[in-house]
Formats: structure tokens, C-alpha cells, sequence
């Protein structure tokens, strides 16, 4: 595969897998888009950029959407952990 061809591949699969994260956490706490957004002080509309992946965040925006989320920010990037985050948060709410 030519090299160019696996950036533009590659290019946002991170933005996209913390999105992806990022709704996944909000839809194991039971919230709509809104009311989560609202809830970490966010916009509607720039969760839902966020979720979609169209957002370039820094790493210390990660890590303080991260510590909002009361995930660590690994979780956010790991497309590896989007079955256990959903996992894991399901657990943690139940036991409250």
C-alpha cells in the first residue's frame, strides 16, 4: 500500500475512536445527547462533533474530557476497550 494512501486511512481514527468512546459512556448512563452535553458543560452541538469524531482535541482536552467522564483518558483512545467501557460503566451503575 502506498505510504499516502495509509495516511489518509489512518488520518482522524483517533478522533473517531474517542468519539466513538464518548458515546458509548453516555449511552451506558442512560443520557441523550443534550443532557449529557449539559451536563459535563459542553454545547450540544459540540458533543455531537465530538462523538462523530469531527473534533481535534488536544491532549489536554482528553484528558479533562477524561476526569468530566471519570474515565481514565487510555479509555478514550483504546478501540481496543469500547466493548468494556460499555461494560464497566453498565457495572458501576448498577452498584449505585
Amino acid at each position: 500500500m502506498h505510504r499516502g494512501n495509509l495516511i489518509g486511512i489512518m488520518e482522524g481514527h483517533l478522533q473517531r475512536t474517542l468519539g466513538a468512546n464518548a458515546r458509548a459512556i453516555r449511552l451506558a448512563r442512560g443520557y441523550s445527547q443534550e443532557h449529557f452535553a449539559e451536563l459535563l458543560g459542553f454545547h450540544r452541538t459540540y458533543w455531537g462533533t465530538l462523538e462523530r469524531g469531527q473534533r481535534n482535541l488536544t491532549l489536554q482536552a482528553v484528558e479533562r474530557l477524561a476526569d468530566a467522564l471519570g474515565v481514565d483518558a487510555l479509555v478514550l483512545l483504546s478501540e481496543d476497550m469500547r466493548v468494556d467501557v460499555d461494560v464497566r460503566i453498565r457495572a458501576d451503575r448498577d452498584r449505585k
